[in-house]
């Protein structure tokens, strides 16, 4: 599918696979925080478009054609990370495209950091980790990071009680041994005139039967 911006009112059907990169949908004079309701509990992010505006673009661009719907944290390792945004739940998946890095500056990985997984210097698509420990912490700046948890903490650290897995390499098979599913619901973003005057968007993130 052409890789055209979706409307923001979460009107756009699914889609999962895409020609290119997407083209620049989001306002950088807003903000955005994505809302993740998961089967551990809910955590919310605010996300960074100043720092990693492809990044954050992209997120946003996805989400609004509910492409992580029904999709796995598929990666889950105690005290590092917590990895998701492959359709195919193996760790190989993506959208059919490829975009640049926006890296931070070394030191910059907290608890709670969002960031892209990848598998090499500029392979970001639709992988995602959150850092759930001090292992993650320590990680080399090798991987865009474009949110910060700003609430559900509670979350972030039970997730460090699953079974873990490997890291956040967005190549190769893995599987979870509790099976938990998470699936994104919509989202929707309004805003004011500038960022101080923001009303922020919500990405949904909710657990999928089997």
């Amino acid at each position: 599918m052409p890789s055209q911006c979706p409307p923001a009112d979460g009107s756009a059907p699914k889609t999962q696979r895409f020609d290119g990169p997407p083209p620049m949908c989001i306002d950088l004079s807003k903000r955005y925080t994505a809302e993740m309701v998961t089967s551990k509990g809910t955590m919310v992010f605010a996300l960074d478009a100043v720092s990693a505006p492809r990044t954050v673009n992209n997120f946003v661009f996805l989400a609004r054609y509910h492409y992580f719907d029904g999709i796995a944290f598929h990666r889950i390792i105690p005290g590092f990370v917590l990895q998701g945004g492959d359709p195919e739940g193996t760790g190989a998946g993506g959208p059919g495209y490829r975009f640049e890095d926006e890296l931070p500056q070394p030191g910059r990985y907290e608890l709670g950091s969002l960031a892209m997984a990848n598998a090499g210097r500029d392979t970001n698509g639709s992988q995602f980790f959150v850092i759930s420990g001090p292992d993650g912490m320590r990680l080399p700046p090798l991987y865009s990071l474009f949110g910060q948890l700003v609430a559900g903490g509670t979350s972030s650290r039970q997730s460090t009680r699953w079974e873990p897995s490997r890291g956040p390499k967005g190549e190769g098979p893995d599987r979870v041994g509790h099976g938990h599913r998470a699936g994104l619901s919509g989202l929707r973003t309004s805003a004011g005139s500038s960022i101080q005057a923001e009303r922020r968007g919500r990405l949904l993130l909710r657990r999928r039967r089997r």
